[in-house]
């Protein structure tokens, strides 16, 4: 579908009709990413940790859960280089 950039103020928009806006489930906000050449139009997600309790219980299941930064580094950089 081809749309017009229109002037709002001193930027630019678009116009998106409602129809696509209800199938995308895209209320007052939106997440803009730009990837390559492409302007990406995400709905925002209300609930970002919705689902973390019932994740975090499936990657313990799994044995999942293991940390990926060594507990013994040396946080107080002592022997570190620089």
């Amino acid at each position: 579908m081809k749309v017009h950039v229109i002037p709002v103020g001193n930027s630019k928009g678009i116009r998106i009709p409602k129809v696509l806006l209800k199938l995308c489930h895209i209320g007052r906000e939106v997440d803009l990413e730009v990837k390559g050449e492409r302007i990406v139009i995400s709905a925002v997600n209300k609930e970002p940790r919705k689902n973390w309790t019932k994740a975090f219980k499936l990657m313990r299941e799994k044995d999942e859960d293991r940390l990926f930064i060594d507990d013994g580094m040396d946080s107080e950089m002592e022997n570190w280089e620089w």
